[in-house]
């Protein structure tokens, strides 16, 4: 396995944490209520340190001297490796909480997996990492049953926000050659055994929070290859804009 292929796979962390972190973080001050802004901020928070460490490590295996300001700031839509679904709207508090449930059951399982990779330095990252997914997966997974079993009017949002974001999700089991060299290598697990455990928390949570469950549809954009919607161009555009207007800005 090359430098190049755990680079790339620790872009596709990396840039899905930091992506998903910046998504919450455009809720601090506009929060539906002062308990869910502190806590979105802390998520927004903690999925920024996943990506830092990521960043890091993946700018040290490239080899050509980028640190994760770098990486982060200074690189086009293309060049970026994240889930589709991270980089979608909020829209509502109800999209704002299918979309992280969705990617939060997954890096629960994901970094779960990675603690045991053959890669010591990503093993210690996703040990971190999985417990603060753990409290993420609480705090969205809350949310989603609060809405999916309260109001009409919640309900209908909620089930709303789950159709139209479930077509992102066939990505996130979509193996690729990529994922198949860092489950062969050890450093990974299949993303088929992956699947049926994320499956079967999204199951049970649907199940509570009485949401239909949609078909599985496929997505033709693939993220985690540099093709992304219209929308991730835009975020980066507010993200990167001071450092790029100012590059090495100290304060």
């Amino acid at each position: 396995m090359s430098n190049d292929s755990l680079f790339r796979y620790l872009l596709r962390l990396g840039d899905t944490s930091l992506v998903l972190g910046q998504r919450l973080g455009e809720w601090i001050g506009h929060s539906p209520a002062l308990e869910e802004d502190l806590g979105l901020a802390n998520l927004s928070l903690d999925l920024v340190g996943q990506a830092r460490l990521l960043l890091t490590y993946a700018g040290e295996v490239e080899g050509k001297g980028r640190d994760e300001d770098a990486l982060a700031f200074f690189r086009d839509a293309p060049q970026f490796m994240n889930l589709t679904l991270a980089e979608q709207p909020n829209g509502d508090f109800a999209q704002t909480m299918t979309r992280q449930l969705l990617l939060d059951a997954w890096q629960l399982e994901v970094y779960e997996a990675l603690s045991g990779s053959a890669d010591t330095r990503l093993a210690a990252i996703a040990a971190k990492a999985v417990k603060e997914s753990r409290y993420h997966f609480r705090f969205s997974s809350g949310w989603l049953i609060r809405l999916g079993d309260g109001t009409e009017e919640s309900h209908r949002r909620a089930q709303s926000a789950l159709d139209g974001l479930w077509r992102f999700t066939d990505e996130l089991f979509a193996a690729d050659e990529l994922d198949e060299q860092m489950a062969t290598a050890g450093i990974a697990l299949p993303l088929a055994e992956v699947q049926p455990r994320w499956s079967a928390q999204m199951d049970a949570v649907l199940r509570e929070a009485t949401l239909r469950k949609p078909a599985s549809s496929r997505y033709a954009w693939q993220g985690k290859r540099g093709v992304h919607s219209e929308h991730l161009g835009h975020m980066l555009t507010e993200m990167q804009h001071l450092q790029r207007t100012y590059p090495g800005a100290q304060w």
